[in-house]
């Protein structure tokens, strides 16, 4: 039986009738809140209540639109029927929180849980936009398993700058290595930063932001088409109406997320992933969300099913174009229409109705933007999964966005205990670092960092950079920017803070990264290993007490998704909060 011919709930069976409808003492007090707040009885009573969770924050510019958004999906929930409460849930903003939002990912994955869990909530409306706050929230969602259903943020607008597009991200780095390379003035620097993020909306690439929207989508989480909506684009308004309504329904029907995120939705996000030449981070959300839904994910799924996905979107940081382009060129459905060969079309969505029906109108407008499958921007490979002595756990590689000649490579590791060290001495001409030598991060993974940030993206040493140099092989258990590039080998698991092989190499050791035979070797004897790691000193726990403490006890590894072990789904169900 299809979600669709779900009979509807009857007013009683909503999880908010406990609350609100029966005649007794505890539901005379909500009651008489809502009423305190301004509501009358007929505007609330029988109604689904549906929660709407706003990552709104004034150090989130990404989602500077989120207040009208809120009121806008308002908007339709009140014309379907149903009872809208706004709940203010923490917002991640990728630029400002330090040591790095994804420490604190699990954070809003737990509030956004215990806030479906513990309120009145029928279904829920998830704002999300800005890096981790789709997966944070899906996460949170999967968990509490209540309805829901995500309003995707949308991009910023194109702008340019000297009559050159710009992209946020992916061209300050390459903008700031021509100013360490000497090419680009302060003041040039400076004029930059008024146009390289021109509106609300988060990153204009193809980066870890539009890349979990476009995931979410094509699990069934959004509204067809909602993920390649511009946020300043008025049909995004539309959409955010549209989507309170559909939550209304979800709540009739209760069709809840494990419902839709099922293996045939994580094999169409996989699938897309690579399509679309996404962002490395998603490997590790996708498995955090696998690991709360049940489903099981594994690195090599990724790895295999790139060798057989064509790269279709010519978005930056692998292609040339930006979001408003591909919004232009046909959106996402396009591109899935493209590869319907490689999907699961029957799987569900918040629709209701299958993902195949979404696809059935959708036309490639500029097949520049979005390739045919007989002009691809690569052939497969968009992402690739390496295993070997240094990184046993396995590791990941963006080759689509790295110089090819670099793919196959063999040389000698500078190392660099930590991002510390690496920004004390990089540039030092005194390493004589040359365009062959590998360079080695330690300490930047999930707990040594800790929150495993973006510093994939190792710099270049200036002396290089005025060159000509602009990519080299970089190794480290941190992550990178979905707005980055480069032979960046990232994830290393298990991390240096644990004692991976990564703590144990040593300048000069030889490194071989070989992206065809998905290997990456240390050229260490087992002995001579065996000597350092015996001589290894355990590095000190950070934290001692509150988040911290709880974030170093039960933070996995990269592999694992860096999700806390005990939000892991079991199989059990936690019981409906009493109201008394």
């Amino acid at each position: 039986m299809s979600l669709n011919d779900r009979q509807r709930l009857a007013p009683e069976e909503l999880k908010s009738h406990r609350y609100l409808g029966p005649d007794d003492l505890r539901s005379f007090g909500h009651r008489s809140r809502q009423k305190q707040a301004g509501f009358g009885t007929d505007e609330f009573r029988g109604k689904p209540v549906i929660g709407i969770l706003n990552t709104w924050n004034d150090l989130i510019s990404c989602h500077a639109h989120f207040r009208q958004r809120a009121e806008d999906i308002k908007r339709g929930i009140w014309q379907a029927g149903g009872f809208p409460v706004e709940i203010p849930v923490m917002g991640l903003s990728e630029t400002f929180m330090k040591p790095t939002s994804m420490y604190y990912r699990n954070f809003l994955a737990m509030e956004a849980e215990e806030v479906l869990r513990t309120y009145p909530i029928d279904a829920a409306v998830l704002m999300s936009g800005c890096d981790k706050t789709t997966p944070a929230l899906l996460m949170g969602a999967l968990s509490a398993n209540v309805p829901s259903i995500v309003m995707p943020g949308g991009p910023m607008n194109r702008t340019s700058w000297h009559g050159e597009q710009l992209a946020s991200g992916t061209d300050v780095w390459r903008f700031w290595a021509e100013r360490g390379a000497g090419r680009l003035s302060c003041e040039a620097w400076c004029q930059l930063e008024d146009h390289i993020a021109a509106s609300p909306g988060h990153c204009m690439t193809m980066g870890t932001a539009s890349t979990m929207t476009a995931l979410a989508e094509v699990m069934g989480m959004t509204l067809a088409g909602a993920s390649s909506l511009p946020a300043t684009h008025s049909g995004h308004a539309r959409m955010a109406s549209a989507t309170g309504r559909a939550a209304v329904e979800l709540a009739w029907r209760n069709i809840r997320p494990s419902e839709i995120m099922t293996r045939a939705a994580f094999e169409n996000a996989i699938t897309t992933l690579m399509a679309i030449g996404g962002s490395t981070n998603a490997i590790v959300h996708l498995m955090a969300m696998a690991g709360r839904a049940q489903v099981p994910v594994a690195l090599e799924d990724f790895d295999r099913i790139s060798q057989t996905t064509p790269v279709l979107a010519n978005l930056r940081p692998t292609g040339k174009y930006v979001m408003a382009d591909f919004f232009d060129a046909g959106g996402l459905n396009a591109l899935l229409n493209e590869i319907q060969d490689l999907l699961h079309l029957d799987a569900e969505t918040v629709e209701l109705t299958p993902l195949r029906n979404a696809l059935q109108d959708a036309t490639i407008w500029n097949d520049d933007v979005i390739r045919r499958r007989a002009n691809p921007v690569c052939q497969t490979g968009s992402l690739a999964v390496l295993r070997g002595n240094l990184a046993p756990d396995g590791c990941v590689i963006k080759p689509a966005a790295a110089e090819a000649n670099l793919l196959q490579h063999r040389g000698p590791a500078v190392v660099f205990r930590n991002y510390p060290d690496l920004k004390a001495r990089i540039d030092d001409p005194s390493l004589k670092l040359t365009k062959d030598h590998v360079i080695v991060l330690q300490s930047a993974g999930p707990l040594g960092a800790p929150g495993i940030p973006e510093w994939g993206m190792l710099p270049i040493p200036k002396y290089l950079l005025q060159q000509g140099v602009r990519d080299m092989v970089r190794i480290s258990d941190a992550r990178m920017s979905g707005t980055s590039y480069g032979a960046c080998v990232l994830h290393v698991a298990p991390e240096s803070y644990v004692g991976g092989p990564l703590a144990f190499v040593q300048d000069g050791d030889m490194i071989t990264l070989d992206v065809a035979g998905r290997k990456l070797t240390l050229e260490v004897s087992d002995e001579e290993m065996a000597k350092r790691r015996a001589s290894w000193v355990a590095p000190r726990a950070s934290f001692s007490r509150g988040y911290g403490k709880l974030y170093l006890d039960e933070t996995t590894q990269a592999n694992e998704g860096c999700d806390f072990r005990f939000l892991h789904a079991d199989g059990s169900q936690d019981p409906p909060p009493s109201i008394y």
